[in-house]
């Protein structure tokens, strides 16, 4: 998978908002320069608090967004789906574009592929390399002829490990709800246990905000 123009905008703001309630903004201590922000000690210590109080009391976390391009397999875009509240994501076209290229091994999520996985001598790799042959034989047919039904075939018979890439926006809330220890920091696919979450452990003051459980 892959992870590209990560962007992440809004603390100054959020950090502000969030003492609305109790009007402590003489407090804020949070600073901005250049684009880079800095989080005070007062403003951490109180975020932490609210993110420990629940959901109800870190509304703060909603407004510190996220910008990324995602580039990952049709198997684990179905499992992303799930979290389809604050999200928003844009996706390369399948639909349009899927013959426009040569489809090759590149084509498909392979970090932790095995080969000899079931099969001696690398059977295996012989049998996904002759059904890339065939979907690329379909694509070049489709392309000769403009006849649908290969295009169809060639829908109907690519594999969920094909790469989409999706630009995708969401919240700190959302990661917070994505990489909890019940949801996806342990999950048995590695593309959410490690590729995921590595990149969202990069994000700022990732460690105190959405893994501030692993301090306590």
């Amino acid at each position: 998978m892959k992870f590209e123009n990560t962007e992440v905008y809004g603390f100054k703001r959020a950090l502000h908002g969030m003492r609305n309630p109790l009007e402590s903004w003489a407090r804020n201590d949070t600073v901005e320069e250049n684009g880079a922000v800095t989080i005070g000690e007062n403003d951490l210590a109180l975020a932490v608090r609210l993110i420990r109080s629940g959901s109800e009391h870190r509304k703060f976390m909603r407004q510190i967004i996220v910008s990324v391009d995602i580039t990952g397999p049709l198997y684990w875009w179905k499992e992303f789906d799930t979290y389809k509240v604050g999200t928003v994501a844009n996706s390369t076209s399948t639909m349009h574009k899927l013959a426009s290229t040569p489809i090759t091994l590149d084509c498909f999520e392979t970090d932790d592929y095995d080969g000899t996985l079931m099969y001696d001598s690398g059977e295996l790799s012989r049998i996904i390399g002759k059904h890339i042959e065939f979907l690329e034989e379909m694509r070049i047919k489709y392309l000769e002829t403009k006849d649908t039904r290969y295009w169809k075939e060639l829908i109907r018979w690519l594999p969920s490990s094909w790469q989409q890439t999706r630009t995708v926006t969401m919240s700190y809330e959302n990661l917070l709800a994505m990489c909890g220890k019940g949801q996806r920091r342990f999950h048995k696919l590695t593309e959410w246990s490690v590729s995921f979450i590595n990149w969202a452990r990069s994000l700022p003051y990732a460690q105190e905000l959405i893994f501030f459980d692993e301090n306590e």
